[in-house]
């Protein structure tokens, strides 16, 4: 007999799902992540056609873009997470899909700055649905394979970071508009799948609070690991320097080597694999070699120097010869995440990762304003020195390795299982 039918209190079994409802949440996270690689390359031509303008300006407003996105994911990701507790996945899943969907033909379509402004805080809102993607495959998932099932939506959304700028440059071929056209009929064709096969899985919807949804939660939670400050201080200026690739590497790019959107997309493809590479295989190698603590201090560092090399360096080949470089300084984050676990104790370590992730979506909202305004002023004339985004952020980077290095001293290295 089912225990779930003697005892209320039992745990209910998993709902059963295809294998379609699983390739659907698949397809959205990695749409998402698509979403905003297939459109880096085309967006300094875009922004130089609908203002009649030149780099340094359409720079400028790419930042503005940027962080808007990045305010709506901030605000709006535990909003959708909630509803969908309480009026389901499906719902929100479907709606999102066709908001997007919608929202990238009219910025195909868009004439002005500001259609392309509120086209991305609509996208920036629907979009933010990576929590109930989660959340479904959470619902759809035994105990013994929630890590492997949370592990593909991890592998679609690195996927889709690969694919997009790819893709993106690819189609620039056709025009700035022909990205946004084709993330609109990927996003059609991947609504009208959940339409047809997307069961609903929640099973106990529970009423909604906007104490739940506060998105500040994971800020405000700082103040309770009063040991961790430095560390998360560590971390905030490590991810606004890090944000400085996708704020203004197209830009970037274009003003130092004269690369046109199909460069720019391939050479994001590079980073984006070499990411890959690097999360996949060497962190397993390196981090236990070296001990966090050590990875840590020498990592910082490097990473500062491949910045400053990134901020001089004279021609577009060497530039390619970097990229890999550049991606090997992600070691860092994995490292700074394993100290901070070590130090929080054992009823703080989900506390912990909403820190984690709130700082890094401020980073995010404030490196393309900083980045971009910052190329904005060393491109116009009389001035002629694009990388000095990537100066900047070789300074955010030092100050956090000097940061580190205070605190990191005093960590002891983990012990050897």
């Amino acid at each position: 007999m089912d225990a779930t039918a003697t005892d209320p209190a039992a745990p209910a079994a998993a709902p059963q799902a295809g294998r379609l409802p699983v390739v659907f949440i698949l397809a959205t996270v990695m749409i998402e992540a698509m979403g905003i690689g297939l459109i880096l390359p085309v967006m300094p031509d875009l922004l130089r056609q609908v203002q009649d303008a030149d780099l340094s300006r359409a720079a400028l407003w790419g930042g503005v873009l940027g962080s808007v996105y990045a305010v709506m994911q901030f605000l709006f990701s535990p909003l959708l997470g909630n509803v969908s507790d309480r009026f389901g996945r499906r719902p929100v899943l479907l709606i999102s899909m066709g908001v997007i969907c919608v929202d990238y033909v009219v910025m195909a379509l868009a004439g002005s700055i500001w259609v392309l402004l509120a086209g991305r805080i609509v996208a920036g809102i629907a979009a933010a649905t990576m929590s109930t993607a989660q959340a479904f495959m959470a619902d759809i998932s035994p105990p013994a394979k929630k890590a492997q099932n949370f592990g593909l939506v991890s592998a679609g959304f690195g996927l889709g970071f690969v694919l997009g700028p790819a893709v993106g440059g690819l189609l620039a071929e056709l025009g700035p508009r022909a990205p946004f056209w084709a993330a609109a009929i990927l996003t059609g064709g991947n609504f009208l799948l959940g339409l047809f096969v997307l069961p609903e899985t929640m099973r106990r919807p529970r009423p909604f609070q906007w104490r739940r949804a506060n998105p500040l939660g994971g800020l405000l939670a700082i103040g309770a690991l009063p040991g961790l400050r430095l560390l998360m201080a560590v971390w905030f200026f490590y991810q606004v320097a890090n944000w400085v690739y996708p704020a203004v590497w197209a830009y970037f790019t274009q003003a130092a080597f004269g690369w046109d959107p199909a460069m720019v997309g391939g050479s994001l493809a590079i980073y984006g694999i070499s990411m890959v590479v690097v999360q996949g295989g060497l962190i397993r190698l390196l981090i236990p070699r070296l001990g966090e603590r050590r990875t840590v201090a020498l990592g910082l560092p490097y990473n500062a120097l491949i910045l400053a090399c990134v901020a001089f360096v004279p021609n577009g080949w060497m530039m390619l010869l970097l990229v890999p470089f550049s991606a090997l300084g992600a070691v860092v984050a994995p490292a700074v995440q394993g100290l901070a676990s070590r130090i929080a104790q054992d009823d703080q370590q989900g506390e912990l990762q909403g820190v984690l992730a709130s700082i890094t979506a401020v980073a995010a909202i404030v490196s393309p304003l900083l980045m971009n305004t910052s190329f904005s002023w060393a491109t116009t004339v009389p001035r002629d020195f694009p990388g000095a985004p990537f100066l900047l952020a070789c300074a955010l980077m030092c100050v956090a390795a000097t940061m580190a290095w205070r605190r990191v001293g005093a960590i002891p290295e983990r012990a050897a299982a």
